[in-house]
């Protein structure tokens, strides 16, 4: 494996990670940033949604911002598969979030797919367990 491309998938991971945490805050233009903006990406998430295609995932980012969900959550227990156009890390993502002034644990376990387009590596899917608090 090329060291800089070892570099370049965990600075995405890095990236959608800190994205993630800026969600949180409500700001939701880092999260549009990181993915692909393709009609066959992914999501399922803790909420118990399953999305396809970019129009209908970037809908539910905005509106996850706007729920201003606070805490951090942080990737755990980590391992990296890399490819040479396909990426994938699984995780515990581990936090916290604030539902109505309560923080509520997050101990979920997390797959994110990445895709190299245009030399860059791009969420393409992304599942995670269920969170009871996001039901």
């Amino acid at each position: 494996m090329n060291l800089s491309e070892k570099n370049a998938v965990e600075q995405a991971t890095n990236n959608f990670y800190a994205a993630l945490n800026l969600l949180f805050t409500g700001d939701d233009q880092p999260m549009q940033n990181v993915w692909s903006h393709a009609d066959d990406v992914v999501y399922m998430g803790p909420d118990g949604l399953y999305l396809i295609g970019w129009t209908e995932i970037s809908k539910m980012w905005s509106k996850v911002a706007e729920m201003k969900l606070g805490g951090t959550v942080i990737p755990i227990n980590s391992h990296t598969i890399i490819g040479s156009d396909i990426s994938m890390i699984t995780c515990v993502e581990s936090g916290e979030n604030e539902i109505q002034g309560k923080s509520e644990s997050v101990g979920i376990r997390s797959s994110t797919v990445f895709r190299k387009e245009n030399n860059a590596w791009v969420v393409i899917a992304h599942q995670t367990d269920l969170l009871a608090f996001m039901k």
